[in-house]
């Protein structure tokens, strides 16, 4: 960790209604509400002043509480529908926390349902962050099994087309790396995310995490696929 560390806020946005997956920051995963493992992180990575759940949902707001964090205010309607985005929820609860502009100078947003991140994630990436002294940071993680660089699309009549014509001539170990945001761990200078409300401001660099800890959960299927890794860590751990 840094030798002075700064004061920093964690946001974890986390709404009631969700279309694919009815209640999913409050369903059981593996033994313990989804949102509980996001929540241990942030309290356990021991680099927060305070970690704060904004939500619109009473349950949410009590099982948030009752696994340690911070529910200071009920979200507004308009902040919680289909098509807000995260970040401006974040920046919503910076503004509402720090009116001021004084007491955090770094905030974090860590999405719930990203359940397999830990805390040593939240420091690691904390870590780049306060040596690069970059904006803002967003976490991602490397494309695997297929080759990104192969990618197709196919019209209505099944015919496909490459997105890169030239990189199907080349072997996959001889293409660079790519890589996908996650939203385990998205950090910011608060001054920065008051000003743009948005991570992906100029400057903005990418934090690898594994790809075992970066399943974000849209889907059942990737519900089942998360239990399972998460099953795995345990074991791993000896918790289990």
């Amino acid at each position: 960790m840094p030798p002075k560390q700064p004061p920093c806020l964690a946001v974890i946005p986390a709404r009631g209604g969700s279309k694919r997956i009815p209640r999913k920051n409050v369903r059981e995963f593996v033994g313990r509400p989804m949102i509980a493992y996001t929540i241990e992180a942030a309290l356990q990575s021991g680099i927060f002043a305070r970690v704060i759940v904004s939500t619109d949902d009473p349950e949410v707001a009590a099982v948030s509480r009752r696994h340690g964090a911070e529910v200071p205010f009920m979200r507004a309607a308009n902040l919680a529908d289909d098509y807000t985005a995260s970040s401006a929820v974040t920046a919503d609860t910076l503004e509402r926390v720090d009116p001021s502009g004084d007491l955090y100078p770094y905030v974090a947003q860590l999405l719930p349902t990203c359940p397999l991140r830990n805390a040593a994630d939240v420091q690691g990436s904390f870590q780049q962050l306060f040596a690069t002294g970059v904006p803002a940071q967003i976490s991602i993680t490397r494309f695997r099994w297929l080759c990104p660089w192969w990618a197709f699309e196919r019209d209505a009549q099944l015919h496909i087309t490459p997105l890169f014509p030239d990189a199907t001539k080349k072997r996959s170990q001889d293409l660079p790396l790519l890589f996908g945001p996650v939203g385990a761990i998205w950090w910011a200078q608060a001054a920065s995310l008051r000003s743009s409300r948005n991570f992906y401001m100029p400057d903005h660099t990418g934090w690898e995490i594994p790809w075992e800890r970066a399943v974000d959960i849209d889907t059942e299927e990737d519900w089942r696929m998360a239990e399972l890794l998460k099953l795995r860590q345990l074991e791993d751990t000896g918790a289990r």
